[in-house]
C-alpha cells in the first residue's frame, strides 16, 4: 500500500493474515476485506473455519480470498508460505502476524519443547515471515502489523516464556520499523481482555481482570480489527508504534 495514498482505499491490495481462521484473526480478515482488500487466510488446524470464512468472503466479492495452511514453526515454512502467496496473488501489500501460541509455563516445569514451541510461534515465525515478505512489501511500499500483547510489558503469572516471546515481538516491531523505513511501515497492536483463553478461566479471575480496566468491560475482536485497519489504511505517518487496545488496563494494574 502506498503510504502517501490519501484515498483510504485498499481495493486491489493483498493482505496475508496469519492464524486467521477464527477469533481475532478472522475479525481482522473481515475488517480488511470490508475495506476493499483481498485477503489470504492462513491457518494451522482450523481448516473448516478458514474455508467457511473464505467462501463467505468470495460470495460477496469473487476471487477476493484464499485459504492457506502452514505450520509456521517448521523450518522453511514461512518462506514457503510467502512463495505460495505470491504465486497466487502476484503481490503482497499487508502482512499481519497474528498467529500465536498461549499457555502457562510455571517455573520448575518448563521444558525445551515448550520454549521452542512458544518462541517458534510467537517470535521466530513473524521474523522469518517478515524477512520472506520484505522484497514484495518494499515493492508495494507495504505495511506490517504484529499482534503483540499487553503482557509484553507486564508479566502474567506462570507465563514467563509466553511473556518473553511477546516482549521480543514488541522489540522486533520497533527494530523492523527502524530498518525498513521509509519503504515499509511496521506497527503493533497489543490486545488486553478481548477473548478469554479457550482453555478456560474462572469467573473470579475474569472479574479481577475486568476490574483492572478503566472501561470495566472486556473488548471485542472487532476492537483489534479496527485498530489494525487504522494502522494499515489511515496512519501513513505512524511507524514503530504499539497500540494498546485494552480498555485502559495497561495504565497501571
Amino acid at each position: 500500500m502506498t503510504n502517501a495514498d490519501k484515498s483510504n482505499s485498499l481495493a486491489g491490495r493483498w493482505a496475508l493474515v496469519t492464524g486467521a481462521g477464527r477469533r481475532i484473526g478472522a475479525a481482522i480478515v473481515e475488517s480488511l476485506h470490508t475495506a476493499g482488500a483481498n485477503v489470504v487466510v492462513h491457518y494451522l488446524d482450523s481448516s473448516e473455519a478458514a474455508q467457511t470464512l473464505v467462501a463467505t468472503l468470495n460470495s460477496s466479492r469473487p476471487d477476493s480470498a484464499l485459504a492457506m495452511q502452514a505450520d509456521l514453526r517448521a523450518s522453511g515454512a514461512p518462506k514457503q508460505l510467502l512463495a505460495d502467496v505470491i504465486a497466487q496473488t502476484g503481490q503482497l501489500d499487508v502482512l499481519v502476524n497474528n498467529a500465536a501460541s498461549f499457555y502457562p509455563t510455571p517455573l520448575g516445569s518448563i521444558t525445551e519443547d515448550q520454549w521452542d514451541d512458544l518462541l517458534g510461534s510467537n517470535l521466530k515465525a513473524p521474523l522469518f515471515l517478515c524477512q520472506a515478505a520484505l522484497p514484495h512489501l518494499q515493492e508495494s511500499r507495504g505495511v506490517i502489523i504484529n499482534i503483540v500483547d499487553i503482557h509484553s510489558q507486564r508479566p502474567l503469572k506462570n507465563h514467563a516464556v509466553y511473556g518473553v516471546t511477546k516482549a521480543g515481538l514488541a522489540m522486533l516491531t520497533r527494530s523492523l520499523a527502524k530498518d525498513l523505513g521509509p519503504d515499509v511501515r511496521v506497527n503493533g497492536v497489543s490486545p488486553g481482555a478481548i477473548l478469554w483463553p479457550e482453555s478456560g478461566i474462572s469467573e473470579r479471575v475474569q472479574a479481577n481482570i475486568i476490574g483492572q480496566t478503566a472501561l470495566k468491560r472486556a473488548g471485542d475482536p472487532e476492537d483489534i480489527a479496527g485498530a489494525v485497519l487504522f494502522l494499515v489504511r489511515d496512519a501513513p505517518y505512524i511507524t514503530g508504534q504499539i497500540l494498546a487496545v485494552d480498555g485502559g488496563r495497561s495504565m497501571g494494574w
